[in-house]
Parts: structure tokens; sequence; C-alpha cells
């Protein structure tokens, strides 16, 4: 399949909030109608932030570079991994899991970071979503803690870039 990831553009915004609003209910997935929400959607496009994996004129994944204040300060981040990047809500449709689209987008991302300058890259992870937990840890992504937060139990994940 070809397939292209780029930034999102104010154009996707509904087929954005689709495939977010595909996520509810799913293992592991705390979302809700609430959450990601057009405001995410907002705050993410004004920072050049949120990426999405495309191909036939159709997104399939979206990924965001996350700025959450409250994440990154959790006194368990690496502080010889700074610049250090967080990124969030990395998802696929439904139909296209499994299929190493996933892959492909966190491999991006690491890529990116990269090249934006950042020596690290951390995220809070549900401890119910096996599906990402098995992502990451193949990506040699280390637990260095664990919180609660946003009504939910997390894994602290953390990687040198």
């Amino acid at each position: 399949m070809d397939y292209e990831i780029v930034l999102a553009k104010e154009e996707d915004r509904e087929e954005l909030l689709a495939l977010y609003h595909a996520q509810i209910g799913r293992e592991g997935c705390p979302w809700s109608d609430e959450y990601p929400s057009n405001e995410t959607i907002d705050f993410d496009l004004s920072r050049d932030a949120l990426y999405v994996y495309r191909s036939d004129n159709k997104i399939y994944g979206a990924m965001s570079i996350e700025d959450d204040e409250e994440v990154n300060k959790l006194p368990y981040w690496n502080k010889d991994l700074e610049p250090e990047a967080e990124f969030a809500r990395i998802c696929v449709l439904p139909d296209s899991q499994q299929k190493g689209i996933g892959r492909i987008m966190l491999a991006f991302l690491h890529e990116e970071l990269k090249r934006r300058g950042y020596k690290g890259v951390h995220i809070i992870v549900n401890k119910h979503n096996p599906k990402a937990l098995r992502l990451y840890d193949s990506f040699g992504y280390k637990t260095v803690g664990e919180c609660f937060m946003y009504e939910q139990d997390f894994f602290c994940y953390e990687k040198e870039l």
C-alpha cells in the first residue's frame, strides 16, 4: 500500500474526529465523545504537531507530538535525554490494525523528533492497552515509572532517540 505521513490540515478535521471516535470502547482506550475533541485538534494543528498516515486519499492513522505540562513534570524522565519530546494519541483505524501501520508511524515519529533536535522521547501508556504496550516494547521503550492521571493508570515509557 502506497502511503504518506504528513502534517494534518484543517480539511482533515472531520476524518480525524471519525478516526478518534472509532477507538472509543476498544481495549485499553479510555477515549470518549469529549476526548480527543475539536479543541484537541485545534491545539495540535496550531503547533504543527499532528501527523496523519494517508493512503489512497484516506486517513488510516494519526499521532500527535504532545505538549502536556503535567506529564512533563513527572519525576521519572531522564534529564540526560533533554530536550525530550512527548507524543500522544497514536491510533489506527480498527479494521487496519495489526498491519504494521502503527510501527511505520512510530518509526517516522522517531526520525521527525530527531530532525527537530530532540534527544529522547517519552509517553504515558494506559496499563490496560496491550497493543500499545507491545508496540512500544518492540521499539525498546523502557518503563521508568507509573502514574495515575486523567482517571487512569499509566506506565511512563521513555526512549533515547
